[in-house]
């Protein structure tokens, strides 16, 4: 009872998160108003603009700083192409390689096991059985996975920075790694759990330091620098290798 009401809560908050796609000139965008004091403009994950702009904002002010933009727009669009030229769709058969904390672990097709899927001895291992269900098995999988390790990884570096988040959850973020709304509780996706353990706590700093600055601010990286002096590193292997995290 309590996994299915966690599963309908995680949907509702899936369904609340989807923003509505908007239109300006040849720029396609989602916007999200925020009692914010600046307006930020991101490429998400699937190449998409994403807008955080102040509530008191008119469109026209929003798309007038789309305008000034454009260029830097453009150009990081052609770079998420680029870097997403190897991205590739994984297939549920004997050899295929999946990914767990940065390890590629090949799968194995088994008749008789306790469960549908396990990481045992170096492989996983998928009941033959189970094979048509294997996408949701291995989500399943990473959620839980996703959900002890991250939590070890928030209660070491909340310490560090002085904060406590009111609670984590492992669920589909559409195009995010991580978000930290304004209640507290970080959100995590659950292809996070595929990455190197050091992309993992730059992921997990990250959403920490929005508990402190909710903003993009010098302040902001100045945080992440004194917990994480190579951060930047471990944000540019997230960028260029992103794509690979996939099923």
């Amino acid at each position: 009872m309590k996994d299915e009401a966690m599963r309908k809560e995680i949907i509702r908050e899936e369904v609340i998160m989807e923003e509505a796609m908007r239109e300006y000139k040849d720029i396609y965008y989602d916007l999200e108003l925020r009692k914010r004091k600046t307006m930020s403009i991101y490429i998400e994950r699937d190449g998409t603009v994403k807008v955080l702009a102040p509530e008191n904002l008119s469109i026209n002010e929003i798309e007038e700083v789309l305008e000034n933009k454009r260029y830097w727009i453009h150009s990081q669009q052609e770079e998420w192409k680029e870097l997403n030229r190897t991205k590739r769709k994984r297939q549920f058969v004997n050899g295929e390689g999946f990914l767990y904390l940065g390890r590629s672990y090949r799968l194995k097709l088994v008749e008789h096991q306790e469960v549908p899927l396990k990481l045992y001895q170096g492989y996983f291992c998928l009941r033959a059985e189970d094979a048509d269900n294997a996408r949701e098995l291995f989500k399943e999988f990473y959620r839980e996975k996703g959900y002890k390790k991250i939590s070890e990884r928030v209660d070491y570096y909340k310490n560090k920075l002085g904060v406590n988040p009111s609670g984590i959850k492992i669920m589909e973020l559409k195009n995010r790694w991580a978000s930290c709304p304004g209640n507290g509780n970080l959100r995590f996706h659950w292809k996070v759990v595929m990455a190197p353990i050091t992309v993992i706590d730059y992921i997990v700093v990250h959403e920490l330091t929005h508990l402190l600055h909710e903003n993009h601010t010098d302040a902001f990286w100045n945080t992440v620098d004194k917990v994480l002096p190579d951060y930047i590193k471990r944000k540019t292997w997230l960028r260029e290798n992103g794509a690979s995290l996939e099923l």
